[in-house]
């Protein structure tokens, strides 16, 4: 049983379509359909289990290049070099599925979100013997009130069992609901399925977790007709398009679940329940999310080790057979070459560093991180897509101002607006406060300073006509001091019913419609006020008395702002991420936020205007623009997919099933704790609120760890490709080997190591700055660079051991083999020692000269505390170089011990190395400085042109950069920072 949406059926066909009347079910009726349709659940996810996680990280490019080396090394009887990467290849599966693993059982405890009872009508009667509903007094379907069970608001009528077998109401579990039951809805209740409204009470409900509208939505039954038609009219041109928009959540009789009751109440008949609802809907729509930033690099970086790798061995193999007439024996050598090149630790340190920054988000802050890659692409993001409500705003209003009928500022309106608001909150049966009263008298106590509003001086309550979606208005009695035999009717509501109901001539009120419309498209919601004096009376006041009021002004309320919103947008700015909002809001309303927050020239593109654009023109729209008003779930997808097509790394936050989408749209998405259940599921990190300091928190995790990845990288493949050059030359040059197969794999054992400690790394300032992605193109013209300056380091080494050893022979200390011993034993220490030069000098923020500090002692503390877990690792690399020949281990791999001039030399290529690449590495920072890359690799920085990001230095105006292609600029604002603390409007 589906929901079919028919505006035109009315409660009575309803009723009847779904075999039900308006007392509800009988049980036997209710037990029978249980049984049929099935529990009122939503379909959890599956989890995988652990086995299935591990084998699962196998697929990772990285760890599959390394399994296959592995492999491969065991075919040719490699076993040492075999048993090494295999069980580093296990380490990485172990780690990266544990991870997630955990992440997996933190988010287990979060599930629980819907509403765990509901208020239904049963019968305890049996059906009559043909199986239908029984045929007691009341029993027929649109015997609307014959039943005093069913009359009145939600949560009135008896509790038990009604010996005449009328309906009775009771709490049962959500999961027990079927189609075709009645519930009753009253303030705060979340609602339990979807289903179609019998009749309400001034009920408005929170659709935002559905389509993010921040306002409550006012809902009513089709039954009301032309009486609702015609309230409403005034709406139409307005509502239109939003109608359009919404489809579905736009028809007033009709609730769904994942939304909640804001006030009023109401009896509804379910209609959809557990994987037949709108919001269990949600779940199979996105399908696979593509390929996330994370993967395009890992990919990208993959293939081109792959190259490198199908390329070494033959390449060793034909020029040894043509130029020293070897054969397969050389195969062993050819394959550890190929193994030397590989950075075996990379699936280690990736696991390693992701997993230590998912859990100190998870430890200081609260965030969980379900898959780990999510974390690198925190760290990539240069653009982050957001709702305007519980973001940069509250989910909240608060008055802004209030006008007179001149348009001037006038406390009289707010005093008559918050005697509206207190006496109807406190004269109602079911007190329920509206946020817009709250507001009210939120704003009216600020006036008066006193400890608490009591309604006005002196006065005093007769009754309220409560707010319903007829009239549009809710209307307080009050009996001032001084007036004895009058009641005053102070009244508050929308602006057009309101003013329907003043004494005014055409004239006047054509002109305060004009005044409102003017403040509505300035992003500000209005009430209007009005009063009437009534002689007193004993009978009730009813809606005929709302006539010729006399106007007394509006009330402009704005969203609150979220308080560390626009600090939040400044730290984004500086550290080069673009926010981009996407909103189902009213256009002005978004606006009204973004100049709030100090984002003065904010370009603004409505829904209707995206669906007639290409994706590649919408991609050069959102370039310029800052917010998107009026967005469906499916403008939202597609707004961030073309952003993402456009060579961005994006973000999105959310929190409602509207917003499920663009959730998998994104390279990673993001969602707050109290976010549905399926966008929880469907999130890579969970925050433990929904605030922007908590994604500034995660941003710099995965900063902090994706600048450790490519800080390794960078040094271990340059540092392997220049020995590999260098050792291809070798082998050619040489009549020997010039390593055997065992010291290349103690060399690579202990390279492997001290390169563990780039997962440990301490964060550099420059890191945190700007988007870290691995881009491949970037990374090679790195290595390849870098990587010949290491290769005529090593080739300098040979001429040295050449020098050195003839000097030896002529001394006839060489050794019985003609020296090839100590070039072994030459090659590895100078090996180990060049690396550990490359992982101090190649790492980010190194500088000549120390810390610049003024006081010596501080100095050396700075130093101390800046001697982290990556210089501790390349001195202990280096002393291993040294002594290991002179060890007892040193016979044992073929390395004896070295003649001293060696050493000497050996300390000049060194120095003349630390030299060249200190230069190179100047050079590069200033290239790529002149570029807008900053020196470290952001990924994205040479081509503006091609698909590649600029972003601006710490600190620099955006407008200094111009348009570039990590979206929007906001023009004449500076740094947002600092338009966004001083650019508040004063109230």
């Amino acid at each position: 049983m589906t929901l079919v949406p028919d505006s035109a059926a009315t409660s009575l066909q309803v009723l009847r379509r779904l075999d039900s009347g308006p007392r509800g079910l009988t049980e036997a009726q209710a037990e029978e359909r249980l049984l049929r349709y099935g529990e009122n659940i939503v379909p959890e996810w599956r989890t995988a289990s652990w086995p299935r996680r591990f084998l699962r990280s196998l697929r990772d490019p990285f760890t599959a290049v390394l399994l296959c080396l592995g492999l491969v090394s065991a075919a040719v009887a490699a076993w040492g070099t075999a048993f090494v990467i295999l069980s580093l290849v296990a380490v990485s599966c172990l780690l990266r599925s544990s991870g997630e693993y955990r992440a997996d059982r933190s988010m287990a405890a979060l599930r629980e979100l819907v509403a765990t009872t509901a208020t239904v009508l049963r019968r305890p009667g049996a059906p009559g013997a043909d199986g239908k509903r029984g045929t007691g007094p009341g029993s027929e379907p649109g015997t609307f009130g014959s039943d005093p069970g069913v009359t009145g608001t939600s949560g009135q009528g008896a509790y038990g069992t009604d010996p005449r077998g009328r309906a009775w109401a009771r709490e049962i579990p959500v999961d027990q609901l079927v189609p075709g039951d009645v519930i009753r809805l009253g303030p705060g209740d979340l609602v339990p399925a979807d289903v179609r409204l019998l009749r309400a009470s001034g009920l408005t409900v929170h659709q935002a977790p559905l389509t993010g509208e921040s306002a409550p939505v006012a809902k009513y039954p089709v039954d009301a007709g032309a009486a609702v038609e015609a309230a409403h009219a005034p709406h139409a041109a307005h509502a239109a398009g939003t109608d359009r928009d919404r489809g579905v959540f736009a028809q007033p009789e009709l609730c769904f679940q994942g939304s909640s009751v804001a006030s009023g109440s109401g009896t509804a008949i379910v209609v959809a329940t557990g994987a037949l609802t709108r919001f269990a809907a949600a779940r199979g729509g996105p399908g696979k999310r593509p390929a996330s930033a994370f993967d395009r690099s890992v990919r990208g970086i993959s293939w081109v080790l792959i190259r490198f790798m199908l390329l070494t061995p033959p390449l060793v193999l034909m020029a040894n057979a043509a130029l020293r007439g070897r054969g397969l024996e050389t195969l062993p050598f050819a394959v550890a070459v190929a193994v030397g090149l590989t950075p075996e630790m990379l699936p280690v340190i990736v696991t390693t560093a992701l997993a230590r920054g998912a859990a100190r988000l998870a430890r200081g802050h609260g965030i969980i991180v379900k898959r780990l890659p999510a974390l690198h692409d925190l760290g990539a993001m240069d653009v982050l897509f957001l709702d305007k409500t519980g973001t940069l705003t509250q989910d909240r209003p608060v008055v802004e101002r209030t006008l007179d009928a001149r348009g001037a500022h006038d406390p009289e309106v707010l005093r008559w607006a918050a005697v509206n608001a207190w006496w109807t909150l406190h004269l109602a049966d079911l007190p329920a406060p509206d946020a817009l009263d709250e507001a009210i008298l939120d704003a009216a106590l600020h006036e008066t300073g006193d400890d608490g509003y009591d309604g006005g001086d002196g006065y005093e309550g007769v009754t309220t006509l409560p707010f319903d979606p007829v009239r549009r208005l809710s209307t307080a009695v009050v009996r001032r001091p001084g007036r004895l035999g009058t009641h005053t009717l102070v009244v508050k509501g929308s602006v057009e019913a309101v003013l329907d109901r003043c004494a005014l001539d055409e004239a006047e009120h054509a002109r305060l419609t004009a005044l409102a419309a003017q403040e509505t498209r300035g992003g500000l919601r209005l009430l209007a006020v009005a009063t009437a004096e009534r002689p007193a009376r004993a009978r009730a006041h009813t809606p005929a008395d709302e006539r010729g009021l006399d106007f007394v002004g509006f009330v402009a309320f704005r969203d609150a702002l979220a308080p560390t919103a626009a600090d939040a947008l400044g730290v984004f700015a500086a550290r080069g991420v673009t926010v981009k909002i996407l909103t189902g809001d009213h256009p002005g309303t978004a606006v009204r936020a973004c100049l709030d927050l100090g984002l003065q020239d904010a370009e603004v593109v409505t829904a209707d205007r995206i669906d007639a654009l290409t994706d590649d023109e919408l991609a050069g729209i959102a370039r310029r623009t800052t917010v998107f008003a009026r967005c469906t779930p499916e403008h939202k997808a597609r707004i961030v997919a073309a952003v993402r097509a456009d060579g961005h790394t994006t973000g999105f936050l959310g929190d409602g099933v509207n917003d499920l989408p663009a959730l998998y749209a994104a390279d990673v998405g993001l969602c707050p704790r109290d976010a549905v259940d399926v966008v929880r599921e469907s999130a890579d990190v969970v925050l433990a609120e929904k605030d922007l300091t908590a994604i500034d928190h995660a941003i710099g995790a995965g900063r902090h760890s994706s600048g450790n990845i490519a800080t390794y990288l960078r040094i271990t493949l340059s540092s392997n490709l220049g020995n590999v050059l260098a050792m291809l030359v070798a082998g050619l040059a040489l009549p020997f080997l010039p390593m055997l197969p065992a010291q290349v794999l103690a060399q690579n054992l202990c390279f492997d190591a001290a390169q563990l400690a780039f997962a440990y790394e301490r964060a550099r300032p420059e890191v945190l700055r700007r988007p870290t992605r691995l881009r491949s193109r970037t990374f090679l013209r790195f290595i390849t660079g870098f990587g010949l300056l290491n290769a005529v380091a090593d080739l300098a080494t040979f001429g040295v051991l050449a020098l050195a050893l003839s000097t030896a022979d002529a001394a006839g200390t060489a050794g019985g083999d003609g020296g090839q011993a100590a070039f072994h034993s030459g090659w590895f220490t100078e090996n180990l020692l060049t690396q550990a030069l490359v992982m101090l000098l190649l790492r980010p923020g190194v500088r000549g000269g120390g810390p610049a500090t003024k006081d010596r002692t501080t100095g050396r503390r700075a130093a101390l505390r800046a001697a982290g877990p990556v210089r501790w690792a390349a001195a202990v690399l280096a002393v291993t170089g040294l002594v290991l020949p002179l060890s007892p281990l040193g016979p044992v791999l073929g390395m004896p011990a070295l003649p001293l001039p060696y050493y000497l030399l050996l300390a000049a290529v060194l120095g003349l190395y630390a030299a060249g690449l200190s230069l190179a590495r100047n050079r590069y920072e200033r290239r790529y400085a002149e570029a807008g890359e900053g020196g470290e690799d952001k990924g994205d920085g040479e081509a503006k042109g091609d698909g590649e990001v600029a972003v601006p230095a710490p600190g620099q105006p955006l407008s200094a950069v111009g348009e570039v292609r990590t979206g929007i600029v906001v023009r004449g604002t500076g740094v947002l920072g600092d338009t966004g603390r001083h650019g508040r409007r004063a109230r």
